[in-house]
């Protein structure tokens, strides 16, 4: 099965949105400011979404750990 390039974007965006809370709520606990974790967390979020899709893009095309139908109809 290969993957759309829409589908490697949406689950990049699905993915990076989880993580943006994660990241935020990480930076708040340590820095105390909303405003610096924000900042964070959507710097991290724009790089970091960038490279998810890339190397979902990249996996697309490995066969690795894929079965092929055993037939097709």
């Amino acid at each position: 099965m290969l993957e759309t390039r829409l589908r490697s974007a949406a689950k990049a965006l699905s993915w990076r949105t989880i993580s943006l809370f994660i990241t935020t709520g990480i930076a708040w606990k340590v820095t105390g400011r909303m405003d610096i974790a924000a900042s964070v967390g959507l710097i991290d979020m724009g790089i970091k979404i960038g490279l998810f899709y890339l190397h979902e893009r990249c996996w697309s095309r490995v066969n690795f750990g894929v079965r092929q139908p055993e037939y097709e109809i």
